[in-house]
């Protein structure tokens, strides 16, 4: 069974493009040169801050150390993309990933669709659940149960999103009838859900409009996407209605093939790290690759 890009176009992603083009000027260059490139989109990641002694294992190195300086910088992913909004009026805007139990649903319902009406309806919100328990510590936010309060605060924005006069009675949020507007511009904010867990698979079948591992290596992504696909079985959900976005790491050794593959599981769209576009040369090597191979795929 195919996902969502089937009978479709492959779809490019430019990852944490935020991360290498953090003033005005790199935003500027990167986002035209992505939608030159033929990229449908760009992402920002989030750590609001990085603790000096981290003891929680990163989930996507053998090691479990985390591959970023302490001094790496990590804008805001909802500041930068307002900011790429404007300067990119064809690309859609993406978190990959926000770390929803961080913050205020009822504050990040109005932040995602404030942006969302400037752009035209062009936000997608990546999330996840979070790692770095010493981040969790450090913003004074329960690590415990924050599944759950991730959960329940999807909720409370698809309410808040959905009509004025909403209320919520849960288990972290609790309140009587408000509006918040403006809302988003669909009414609605497809949200993706990132992780390899068997938590992060039955939270994307249960809640999201996306899936997004961070799984890169073919095989074993083959294998998550099949327990993917079988917990979909297991709910009642149609896996075509599941967008795959996947991950591009190795498969820049031979990024033809690469597509391929992944086109042929089923991937809706590649998420392109940026940092391949770091230092000097990097936008110019970006501009290649599109002429390469994003342009082949029309």
């Amino acid at each position: 069974m195919q996902s969502k890009c089937e009978g479709g176009d492959m779809k490019f992603g430019l990852a944490f493009a935020s991360s290498i083009s953090i003033d005005g000027p790199a935003t500027i260059e990167i986002c035209k040169r992505a939608e030159q490139a033929g990229f449908e989109s760009v992402w920002g990641g989030e750590h609001v801050i990085r603790p000096d002694n981290i003891e929680s294992a990163y989930p996507y190195t053998k090691d479990g150390k985390i591959p970023m300086e302490p001094d790496t910088p990590v804008p805001d992913p909802l500041i930068w993309l307002s900011y790429a909004a404007a300067v990119a009026p064809t690309l859609k805007l993406g978190t990959c990933i926000l770390i929803v139990p961080q913050r205020n649903p009822l504050i990040l319902a109005k932040e995602l669709a404030t942006l969302d009406q400037l752009s035209g309806g062009r936000v997608e919100l990546g999330l996840g659940v979070g790692w770095m328990k010493e981040e969790f510590d450090a913003l004074g936010v329960p690590w415990p149960r924050r599944g759950a309060r991730n959960d329940e605060y999807i909720e409370v924005m698809r309410a808040l999103w959905a009509e004025p006069h909403a209320e919520f009675h849960g288990e972290f949020i609790d309140f009587d009838k408000v509006t918040c507007s403006p809302r988003p511009v669909d009414g609605n904010i497809p949200i993706l859900v990132g992780g390899d867990t068997d938590a992060a698979i039955r939270r994307a079948v249960k809640l999201a409009d996306g899936y997004f591992p961070g799984e890169g290596d073919m095989q074993r992504l083959t294998e998550l996407l099949g327990r993917v696909r079988a917990a979909c079985d297991d709910a009642g959900r149609d896996y075509a209605t599941l967008e795959v976005n996947a991950m591009f790491g190795a498969q820049m050794a031979d990024p033809k093939k690469g597509i391929e593959d992944l086109r042929d599981l089923g991937v809706g769209r590649i998420m392109l790290p940026a940092f391949f576009f770091a230092g000097p040369g990097g936008l110019d090597r970006l501009s290649e690759f599109g002429e390469k191979f994003i342009a082949q795929q029309d």
